[in-house]
Parts: structure tokens; sequence; C-alpha cells
């Protein structure tokens, strides 16, 4: 549906859905001026613009990852609109434009959505519960943070700049080469990730660096908490997994800008593409899934007042898994003809994984056993993630078995069980680790009375939305279609599919109510322990001091703040003497950087060699900029330290 008009004699037609597009975008754009100016937030918002202090870029991360978050879901919703109905004709949303929809929808939840909100949940905690003072690397952190946002920017804005990417999320080829996807969109798909890519995998090295070096006296590795085990591991699969994606992204990338053949079904190998991807995109899953066992393991332990069951087969299980993770690629290849023995070995591998899987259930199970447990919200989404995830691993046990994949490959059953691990693994998890750290990053608690209705939406609304998926796979309907047949008896399915996906949209529109309602209404944070916390963050104030601890803690063992409170009156002894601390410098370089990243993408989609060039050498002229300013920042002095201490009541 075209928006027709007549200029100066010519006749000019526009997508509406891409003007309804540009209209909110515009209104968005008015209204957050609007606001700056007439509260007079423009300094504020610089600060935060150019900070590299590790929480203000975790919620840098959280507020980016929210906003993509919003745009996904709408995405996720209309789908559902034009799923609701056989044969229905949704406004635009059908063909290429559901296409387009659906591969953007897929790709900004993993990589725009799920990745950095668990990165803001690691920026905001992983620091403070190894008693560190900022992240290794505080200038790469705000680099990282600023690339992530340019490279999905960069995805996002190809919908009103010639066309969203049309190959799905995973962009198989040949599909995604020009032959069969023509225009930009695909362009924007390959550079965004790489960019967005790059942010990550500085991301993965910041964290390994600081978790093997910046931990306090006496925390060991085998004292560290649960969520910061998983940090470490999952940074560790970064590390190793994102190289091939980011080498799959430069033989597209190559394919379509220059020609080249990597890819093609006849010159080159399309097989090439689908191993390279799913090497990295299983261990991928992990990457989402292993943060959000972190969150629940620190969760559980805390609301049930229980040292967590099996540490130690908790930390061997999370390594495990993510050893595992990198030797079960070829289960989402069984169809493709490899044979029956590789099949067969992949078959085996994949079902391994879920005797580590089993483990950690058991583990949490124990741990609520003969534990007082408090019903709080973030509990809640803890304990309703442990059916939630069996069910999504039980399905994948399914798939695991080459045979039945071979009837469930490329069904709406995939749909239903992908959406059971990501959602109902990562998605709670996020939620949970919102709810828990919440009055650690901003000094104020969710409302409790509000929270547990915006889960109880989301829980029925997940439940309603993803399981009838699983029947529609097993009636024979097949991903990626935009329509069915009237009489072939999915319309019920489909319709009840689409109410929970509203009850979902509902929920989170009303999470953002319950954060509104709570910043003028909540209970504030005066103790920095709201929770009666077991770990290293709920020893200092809410929300900390820019220096986090003014001396160091002395760790004698697990859960470390616990054992203090049980063994002595909640103080800990300092592993340093009282002195200066060193804070490091804001800079709006890692901003400037990151948008060059941004326009030089441009040069290369419209083949712009001005652009190319000239972005090349600012890049190259920013790196050398940074070579001669590394350096700055301020200290606070022992004095001031010890009266921000008096004055904020800190341990």
């Amino acid at each position: 549906m075209d928006l027709k008009y007549t200029l100066w004699g010519k006749k000019i037609s526009f997508p509406s859905d891409i003007l309804a597009a540009d209209i909110s975008v515009l209104l968005f754009l008015i209204i957050g001026v609007g606001l700056l100016t007439y509260f007079k937030k423009w300094k504020w918002l610089w600060g935060w613009l150019t900070t590299t202090h590790h929480s203000k870029i975790g919620i840098l991360y959280l507020t980016a990852g929210g906003a993509f978050f919003l745009r996904g879901g709408l995405d996720a919703l209309i789908m559902r609109i034009q799923l609701a109905l056989p044969e229905n004709q949704f406004w635009v949303f059908q063909g290429e434009k559901y296409n387009e929809m659906m591969t953007t929808h897929g790709t900004t939840m993993i990589f725009f959505v799920a990745m950095p909100l668990l990165i803001g949940l690691m920026n905001v905690a992983v620091p403070l519960q190894i008693g560190a003072r900022d992240l290794a690397f505080p200038y790469l952190n705000a680099l990282s943070f600023w690339l992530f946002f340019a490279g999905g920017s960069l995805v996002n804005i190809s919908f009103i700049l010639g066309g969203s990417p049309t190959a799905g999320w995973t962009a198989y080829a040949p599909l995604a080469l020009k032959e069969f996807s023509p225009g930009p969109g695909n362009d924007y798909y390959s550079l965004g990730l790489q960019i967005a890519g790059i942010g990550t995998l500085l991301t993965a090295i910041n964290f390994l660096v600081t978790i093997l070096n910046k931990r306090t006296k006496g925390m060991t590795l085998t004292r560290m908490p649960l969520f910061t085990w998983s940090t470490l591991v999952t940074s560790l699969l970064i590390l190793f997994a994102f190289p091939a994606l980011t080498v799959a992204l430069l033989l597209l990338s190559f394919d379509r800008l220059f020609g080249t053949s990597f890819l093609s079904a006849d010159a080159g190998n399309a097989l090439i593409w689908q191993h390279l991807f799913w090497i990295f995109g299983h261990p991928e899953v992990y990457i989402l899934i292993l943060p959000a066992f972190g969150i629940f393991s620190d969760v559980i332990s805390t609301f049930a007042k229980k040292k967590l069951f099996g540490y130690t087969s908790m930390v061997f299980a999370i390594v495990l898994i993510g050893f595992l993770g990198f030797m079960v690629w070829v289960h989402h290849m069984f169809t493709v003809g490899l044979g029956p023995a590789s099949n067969a070995i992949f078959a085996i591998s994949t079902m391994s994984i879920a005797v580590p899987t089993g483990i950690k259930v058991f583990n949490w199970l124990f741990t609520l056993k003969g534990g007082v447990i408090r019903f709080n919200t973030a509990m809640l989404y803890a304990l309703s993630f442990i059916p939630t995830f069996v069910m999504g691993g039980v399905t994948g046990v399914m798939l695991a078995a080459a045979p039945a994949d071979y009837q469930y490959h490329d069904s709406y059953f995939v749909v239903g069980h992908f959406h059971y691990v990501i959602v109902g693994g990562t998605i709670l998890g996020i939620f949970s680790g919102l709810y828990y750290w919440w009055p650690k990053m901003f000094g104020f608690l969710l409302d409790e009375k509000r929270g547990k209705w915006q889960f109880w939406l989301f829980a029925i609304g997940f439940h309603l939305t993803f399981f009838p998926m699983h029947i529609m796979g097993l009636m024979g309907m097949p991903r990626r279609v935009y329509t069915y047949l009237e009489d072939s008896g999915l319309g019920t399915l489909n319709m009840i599919s689409t109410i929970g996906a509203f009850l979902m949209g509902l929920s989170v529109l009303f999470f953002i109510y319950t954060v509104y309602w709570s910043c003028r209404n909540g209970t504030r944070d005066v103790t920095g322990d709201p929770w009666d916390g077991r770990t290293l963050e709920w020893a200092i104030p809410s929300p900390p001091q820019e220096y986090n601890f003014a001396r160091r803690p002395f760790v004698r063992g697990v859960d470390a703040f616990w054992k203090e409170k049980m063994e002595g009156d909640g103080t800990f002894q300092p592993a340093e003497k009282l002195g200066p601390i060193h804070i490091p410098p804001s800079t709006v370089q890692p901003m400037i950087l990151s948008g060059i990243f941004f326009m030089t993408a441009f040069g290369f989609i419209f083949d712009w060699n001005p652009v190319k060039i000239g972005g090349g050498i600012l890049i190259l002229g920013m790196l050398i900029w940074r070579s001669f300013t590394d350096k700055g920042g301020h200290f606070i002095t022992a004095k001031e330290v010890a009266e921000r201490e008096e004055r904020k009541g800190g341990r």
C-alpha cells in the first residue's frame, strides 16, 4: 500500500510503512530534544555520552538494548498480526516486506537485544562482585558500547534507506547474495554485524582481563560468584566464536560488494557459510544462556537464604557447557547431506550437553529444598525459568535426533523450541537480573506489586505465544511463511499465539510503567543491601561511589558478604590502606570513532569511494590521536574518600 503524490507533474510513490517509520522517528527526536531543552539536561546527557565508568556504560547498554527490544518486539507483533488469520493481508506486510520484518526481528533480538542487555548487567555487577574499581580498560569499554550501538543503528536504519535485509537472521547463501537478494539490505546486515561484533569481541577481552587480573585479595577463582564465573566462560566463548562469524561476514561482503564467488552455488560453496555461521551460532546460544544461568544461581541462592548447592559442580557444568558448545554446530545442518556418520556424531555430542545442563537444574532444585524462600519478582522469574527451560531442552533433544530432525527442520516446531530456550532462558534471566540489581544501579527498588503483575503477564503471554508453535510445526506449518490456507486447521493456534504475543507486549509496557512509578514513589535503598545479599556488591552503598570501594575488601570464602555477616558484624577486613584513588577520564573519542565506522559503512554500501577512503583515513587518524591521549583522569584524595564514605555510610 503506497501513498501516491504528484509533484511538479511527476508521480511519486512512497510506501506507507516507511512513512509511518519516518514520522515515528521524527516525533521521538522532537520529543527528546524538547524534554532535554525544557529540563536543561544537555550537560547531563553529555556526561553520559562521554563516560567510561563501568556502571554507567552498563546502564547505556541496558538503555540501548531496551530501545532495540521495543523495535524488535514491534516487528514480532506485526508478524503475529499478519499470521493471526489465514490468508490475511495486513497492511503491506506480505512477501518481501514480511521477509524484511522477520529478518530484522531475528537479527535485532539476537545481536542487539539479548547480548547488550546481558553485557549491561555484566558491566554493572561483575566489577562489584570481584571487588574491582572498574573494568581493566575503561576506554575500551566505552568504545565497545559505541561500536555495538553503531552496528545496531546501521542494521535498523536500513528500513528507511533502501530496504532491510531479507534473507533471514541466518542470511543463508546463496539466498543472501546479490543474485537472489538485490538491493543494499544484506549489505547493512553484513557491515552492521561486523561493526557490532568488533565491539563485542573487545568487551570479551576486557572482561577476561578484568576477572583474571582485577580480583580483590582473597577472591580466588573458586570463590567467585556464579554470575562472574558465567561471565568468564561467556567471554571465552565470544573470543573463540566471533572470529568465525567475522570470516563468514567478510566472505558475504566480498561476494556482494566486490563480485567474488566464495559462497555462490556454482563457482563457490554455499555450505561454507552454514559451517562458519553455526560454528559461531551454536556457541552463541550459550553466550546468551550462560550469563542467565549465573543470574539465576545468584538470585536463587539469595532468596532461598542458602548457599548454592554443589558450587564446584555448578562451575564445572558451566565450563563443560562452554566446551561442548563448540562441538555441536552440525545439528543445524542435518538435512544438507553430510552423511549418516557425521549426523550420528553430532547428534550424540548434542545430546551430551543435556548432562551438565541437568546438573545445574538439579542443583538449583536442591538449593531451594529446605530454603527460606522469598517469592519476590526476581525470584519468580528465576523459578519460572526452570520448567520453561527444561521444556525447551527436551524439544532440543528431540531435534538432536537426526531422523526426527528431517521432519521438524524448518517447521514452526523449531521456532517454538528456539524461543523456549532464548526467551524462556535469556529474557527471563534479564528481567530477573534487572529486578535484582536495579536498587544497586539506581538506589531505589522496583515496586513488587506492579512487578508481579508484569511477571504474570509476561509468563502467561510467553506460553500462549510459543507453546502452540510446537503443535503448528507438527501439523506441518513451515517457518518463514507469511500466510497459510484456511482449511489447514492452523487458524485457531495462530490466533492464540498472537494473543499471547500482545500479552507479552503489554507486559513490556507495564515494565516501563513500573520503572516510572517506582522512580517517583518506590522504596529507596538506604542500606545498600535490600535483599540481605550474599556477594560483595551488597556490601557498599546504592548506587556505589564512582570508585566502588574506598578500600578493597579482603575475601575469606564463597558468598563473601554472607560469611562476614554470619561470623562478624558484616564488615570486611580491608585489603589495602586508605589512599588516593585514580578515576579514568571521560572522553568523546569512542563515540566519534564509532560514528566514523558508521559513516564509512555507507561508502561500501553505496560504493562511494571518497567516503571509503576518507573514512579509513579518519579511523587511522583517531587511533593515532588516541595513542597521544592515553592518560588523564583525576585523583580523589584519601581525605575526600573518607568524607564521602562517612556521608554515604560505606563499609
